[in-house]
């Protein structure tokens, strides 16, 4: 492997976005002449490179688009969407850039992902999934070789804690497009347009996410209801799980990777002292020491504020938040899953290492799980630099079950 950067955070995203290039979703000399331009754990100068090259490749959309060159505008808008979605993974952390940049950044950004749907090989649809007394924004993708109303197996990709819905293209949609599935993706509450436009936090208990939109897909004429199936992605792999304890009308599932307790990486930097006020509790203890930290370390402010946006924890206490946060883990509700489920495991894992395998291990029913190594250049979070081995072996195993 190639490492550009020593943040660890910087090297990271860089890596996704290389393994995007897989998908058209990215292209390689782009990505690495922008890397170039970054100055090494600067998150001004990430966030402004990453704009920069996604703001070139909107204009060759549109440039394209005015020429009647459909073909090269999908290609322009599909790259555009993953360099805005890059430079939002550190605005967090830039020091210059006032709060409503990152609000503009991200409708560029998913303006980029409206035009590629709209040219799409085939166009997809735009759904309102009805959730509570609102509704939570969708996509449908029919399989390129079905006609209209065709029934075919439906694979469902549920996004991650940040991913931009444009990723969910890279992260299965186009596996399941190509093996003449269809598909579609959702924001689920603290996702993308339903945490930025509606601001609806996320919620532990997935289930009451997942059956509305299995109970939408469900009055389609063109799905097969016996043949669906779901891919969770990075922190969907505790949302998933947590789902299919209560929801069962799937056909089978993956999570990649497995967690057990989504708070493990807001509490391993936490010294003995502080987890102890977590634990006793001790409220007050808890919210002067964290003050302390973040008085000395502007970074843990932005890390804060970035991560518990979603939760709805901003102007809440730090201990009410990472309380909150606590919610986010399975107990004795992993027993009633009964759906054949599919865990990644792969080598290094940053954010739940270990907890692919405490998962499996806890599982009663159908499961496999499935390792990626070093030695593949397979591993960490998401198997980012090897998207063609992560789709194969993903998708053979959910062929078997969506045969």
């Amino acid at each position: 492997m190639i490492v550009f950067f020593k943040d660890d955070d910087f090297q990271f995203g860089l890596e996704e976005a290389l393994g995007s290039s897989y998908r058209q979703a990215a292209d390689v000399g782009e990505v690495l002449a922008t890397a170039g331009r970054i100055t090494d754990g600067d998150a001004d100068s990430w966030v402004a490179e990453w704009t920069t090259t996604a703001s070139a490749a909107w204009v060759a959309g549109q440039e394209a688009d005015a020429a009647g060159r459909p073909a090269s505008a999908l290609a322009h808008y599909r790259r555009a969407a993953t360099y805005y979605a890059t430079a939002l993974y550190r605005i967090a952390y830039a020091k210059q850039l006032e709060p409503e940049r990152e609000l503009d950044i991200w409708r560029r950004q998913r303006e980029c992902w409206e035009r590629t749907v709209d040219r799409m090989p085939v166009r997809g649809e735009r759904v309102r999934i009805p959730y509570e007394d609102t509704t939570l924004p969708a996509y449908f993708f029919r399989a390129p070789d079905s006609r209209p109303r065709e029934r075919r197996p439906l694979v469902v990709v549920n996004n991650g804690g940040d991913g931009a819905t444009s990723q969910t293209w890279v992260h299965g949609g186009a596996a399941a497009s190509e093996r003449g599935y269809h598909w579609l993706t959702f924001d689920g509450p603290g996702q993308q347009a339903t945490l930025y436009e509606q601001a609806i936090p996320f919620r532990p208990d997935w289930e009451a996410v997942l059956s509305p939109v299995l109970d939408a897909v469900l009055q389609r004429p063109d799905v097969d209801p016996a043949r669906i199936a779901v891919i969770g992605v990075s922190q969907a792999g505790y949302w998933i799980p947590r789902a299919l304890a209560f929801e069962h009308r799937l056909t089978a599932a993956v999570i990649d990777p497995g967690v057990i307790d989504v708070s493990t990486p807001w509490l391993h930097p936490l010294p003995d002292v502080m987890l102890n006020q977590l634990r006793d509790p001790q409220h007050t203890a808890f919210d002067r020491e964290m003050r302390l930290a973040e008085l000395f370390s502007p970074a843990l402010a932005a890390t804060l504020r970035s991560r518990g946006k979603p939760y709805g924890h901003n102007g809440c206490s730090r201990f009410a938040h990472y309380e909150s946060v606590s919610a986010y883990r399975l107990g004795d509700e992993i027993q009633q899953i009964t759906t054949p489920l599919l865990i990644t495991d792969p080598e290094d894992e940053q954010f739940w290492p270990g907890q692919s395998q405490q998962l499996y291990d806890r599982l009663p029913g159908p499961k496999q799980l499935l390792r990626f190594t070093t030695a593949e250049g397979a591993n960490r979070h998401c198997e980012p630099l090897a998207r063609a081995l992560r789709d194969t072996r993903i998708f053979d195993w959910l062929d078997d079950h969506l045969a």
